[in-house]
């Protein structure tokens, strides 16, 4: 069956692609969508609450992103916009902080380098690229004009979260990570930390969060400049992870103390960084 796969890739490959893989290089556009499920163990709650908030975050969490990308580096980052009005309702007022990434990745040299904000400190973290083992899955679909391929990586993640007594529970949950992504842009990269296939990768769904792609400029009139991050406290990504679970603990800490504060509290959730 893989054999198959590679087959048509190949045969995609060569009949479409018409761009030298020297001066290849693009800019694509994605949008980003998270579900929310949250619950917030407060009894002067009701579910109408509970609603409006999850609709505040769900607006919050639909961001736009641009992948600049060469033959073997590429720049991810968000696209900079005017915060809409967010009027209080119910006497909350949500807002969602996803720091400020700056993901550069070299392929070939197999390494990155992330700048991100985490609790008002920026950070630079310079590490090696994590190569998952992809699934190859005989199923195509179109994306726009682009012919793509389906992938799944399976693994597990830990989360912690602040259950209705106040006590910070850590549980570990299964994630099966799919992504769909074309030979005819013949690049081993993808949006965010993703990457390994032959071919860019057009689409995410990984647990709760959903990557597509919007648009593709190929080989723009203008050159592309990916310029690599270098501002920030260099650390490893196991130094920021531990750095960040830390101040993440600190927060819980602090949002249990307050769980019975006044109404018109500011509820701040970070996203990542």
């Amino acid at each position: 069956m893989k054999t198959i796969i590679k087959a048509v890739i190949v045969l995609l490959t060569l009949a479409i692609t018409k761009v030298s893989a020297q001066d290849f290089q693009g800019v694509a556009t994605y949008k980003s969508h998270r579900k929310v499920d949250l619950k917030l163990g407060n009894e002067n709650m009701n579910d109408e609450m509970q609603k409006q908030i999850q609709e505040q975050l769900r607006k919050q969490f639909q961001q736009e992103y641009k992948l600049t990308f060469s033959k073997h580096e590429s720049i991810y980052k968000q696209v900079e916009k005017l915060d809409a009005p967010n009027p209080i309702q119910s006497g909350i007022q949500i807002r969602v902080s996803q720091g400020s990434n700056i993901m550069y990745k070299n392929i070939k040299e197999n390494r990155f380098a992330n700048k991100t904000e985490i609790f008002g400190k920026i950070f630079l973290i310079q590490d090696s690229l994590t190569n998952r083992k992809w699934e190859l899955v005989n199923e195509t679909k179109n994306i726009g004009d682009y012919t793509c391929f389906k992938a799944v990586f399976n693994d597990e993640y830990t989360t912690e979260t602040l259950t209705q007594g106040g006590e910070i529970e850590t549980v570990t949950k299964p994630r099966t990570t799919t992504v769909w992504y074309t030979p005819q842009i013949p690049v081993n990269n993808g949006p965010a930390e993703f990457f390994g296939l032959p071919g860019l990768i057009l689409e995410v769904n990984d647990g709760d969060l959903t990557l597509v792609c919007t648009k593709i400029v190929i080989n723009p009139k203008e050159d592309i400049k990916i310029v690599e991050p270098s501002k920030g406290k260099k650390v490893t990504q196991e130094e920021f992870d531990e750095i960040r679970d830390e101040k993440s603990k600190e927060r819980m800490e602090q949002f249990r103390a307050r769980s019975n504060g006044e109404d018109g509290e500011r509820v701040m959730i970070r996203i990542g960084g």
